[in-house]
C-alpha cells in the first residue's frame, strides 16, 4: 500500500514538473527574454520611450513564459484565453484608434495651423514610407506584407498596427516591435542624417516666430481636417475621425473632461493594455523568423529615409522662398509622427550650433503634420490594397 502511495505521489510530482516552464523552455524563449530585459533595460536606465517599452519589454517576458499545451487556454494564439481576449484590441485593430483620440486631445495644431507650408515638411517625411515599401517589395515580400512594413517610416506604431492587423496580421508581432524599437531610438538614428546633409549655415537659420493662433481657429481645424482628410481617404477614418475628435474636445473649451479623461485615464489604459500584448505576441515560435530580422533591417532603412526625405525637401523649398521666409532645415526630421521626439531632435540639434536658435515650436509643426501624413498613407495604402 505504501509502495502504491509513493508510486502515486511520483507520477504526480512528474507530471506536476511536465507542466513547469524549466521543463519546456527553448533556445528561442531564452532569446526573445532577454530581448525583454534589453527593451527594460533602455526604458530604465536610457530613458528611451520608457511608456512604450516598459510594457513591451515585460510583455515579451509573458508570452515566452514557456508552458505545456495541454489545453489549458494560457497562450495569446490559444482562443478563448485571458490573453487571447486582451490581444483582440490589437489583431482586431481597436487600441489604435483609441490611442488617437488621446493623441488629438493632447496635440496643439496651432504651430501647423499659424504656418500650413509646415503640411508640406510633413508629407515629405512619408517618402519612407513608400520607400520601404518599395524595398519590401524587392526582397519578396507581398504587397499587403510590404504596406505594413512600409508604415513603419511614418514612425507611428498605432498605425503601424491598424494597418498590419487589416494586411498582414501574421507579421504584426514584428511590425510593432520593429515600429516602437525605432520610434525610441529617434534621438540615435535621425542626428547623424541631419548633420550629414546641413551645413553650418543652414542649421543656423533663424525663423520668424509664429503668429498667434485665435481659439476660433483651433476650433474650426479638427472639423474641417477631419473632412478634408477623410473624404479624401475613407480608409483612414477610424485613425483621423478619432484624432481629430480628441482635438475638437481639448480646443473646444466645452468638454474638458472628456479631454482629461482621453489624454490621461483612457490612452494610460490603452497604452498599458497595448504594449503589453504586443510584446506577448512576440512567441519565439511566431517572432524568430527570418522576415522578423528582413522587417527590423527595412524598418531602419526607412527611418532614415523619412529623415533624409523631410530635410532635402526643406533645403529645395528654401530655394524658393525668399531670405527672412526660409525654414531651417533642422526641423525637417521632424515630419515623422514620433511626437514630440523628433521635434525636440531638431531643438537640440539647433541649440547646439546656436544656442539663442529655438527651433521648437517650429517642429512640432512638421511633427503633428506627420501624425495626419502618415494616417493618410495608411488610408491611401489599406485603400490600394483592401
Amino acid at each position: 500500500m505504501e509502495g502504491n502511495f509513493i508510486s502515486f505521489l511520483g507520477e504526480n510530482i512528474m507530471e506536476f514538473l511536465s507542466y513547469t516552464g524549466y521543463a519546456n523552455i527553448t533556445i528561442g524563449n531564452i532569446v526573445m527574454i532577454l530581448f525583454g530585459f534589453g527593451f527594460m533595460y533602455l526604458a530604465v536606465a536610457k530613458e528611451f520611450e520608457p511608456m512604450l517599452l516598459i510594457p513591451i519589454g515585460f510583455g515579451i517576458l509573458i508570452g515566452n513564459v514557456p508552458f505545456k499545451d495541454a489545453g489549458l487556454e494560457l497562450g495569446i494564439y490559444e482562443e478563448g484565453s485571458v490573453l487571447n481576449i486582451l490581444y483582440q484590441g490589437v489583431g482586431k485593430g481597436w487600441y489604435p484608434p483609441l490611442i488617437f483620440l488621446g493623441i488629438g486631445a493632447m496635440t496643439d495644431f496651432s504651430s501647423l495651423i499659424a504656418n500650413p507650408k509646415l503640411m508640406l515638411v510633413g508629407a515629405s517625411a512619408q517618402f519612407g514610407i513608400f520607400g520601404a515599401y518599395a524595398i519590401a517589395l524587392a526582397l519578396g515580400f507581398t504587397p499587403d506584407q510590404a504596406a505594413s512594413i512600409g508604415i513603419i517610416g511614418g514612425a507611428d506604431g498605432p498605425t503601424a498596427i491598424f494597418l498590419s492587423s487589416k494586411l498582414a496580421p501574421n507579421l504584426m508581432g514584428a511590425i510593432a516591435i520593429s515600429a516602437y524599437s525605432y520610434m525610441a531610438l529617434v534621438p540615435v538614428l535621425q542626428p547623424p542624417v541631419m548633420r550629414l546633409l546641413t551645413t553650418h549655415k543652414e542649421r543656423i537659420i533663424k525663423m520668424k516666430a509664429p503668429r498667434v493662433v485665435s481659439q476660433t481657429e483651433k476650433i474650426i481645424f479638427p472639423i474641417v481636417g477631419m473632412l478634408l482628410t477623410c473624404f479624401v481617404v475613407p480608409t483612414g477614418l477610424p485613425l483621423l475621425g478619432m484624432l481629430f475628435l480628441g482635438n475638437l474636445l481639448k480646443e473646444s473649451g466645452v468638454t474638458r473632461r472628456l479631454a482629461d479623461t482621453a489624454k490621461g485615464p483612457l490612452i494610460d489604459t490603452i497604452t498599458i493594455l497595448l504594449g503589453t500584448m504586443v510584446g506577448a505576441s512576440t512567441q519565439a515560435d511566431y517572432f524568430l523568423t527570418w522576415d522578423s530580422i528582413l522587417i527590423f533591417v527595412i524598418g531602419a532603412i526607412s527611418f532614415i529615409i523619412a529623415t533624409a526625405s523631410g530635410v532635402c525637401f526643406v533645403k529645395i523649398f528654401n530655394l524658393f522662398l525668399k531670405d527672412g521666409n526660409k525654414i531651417n532645415p533642422l526641423i525637417g526630421n521632424a515630419g515623422v509622427s514620433a511626437v514630440p521626439h523628433s521635434a525636440r531632435i531638431s531643438q537640440k540639434l539647433g541649440l547646439e550650433y546656436d544656442p539663442s536658435n529655438y527651433l521648437l515650436m517650429h517642429a512640432m509643426g512638421p511633427n503633428v503634420a506627420g501624425v495626419i501624413g502618415s494616417a493618410v498613407a495608411a488610408g491611401v495604402l489599406l485603400g490600394f490594397l483592401i
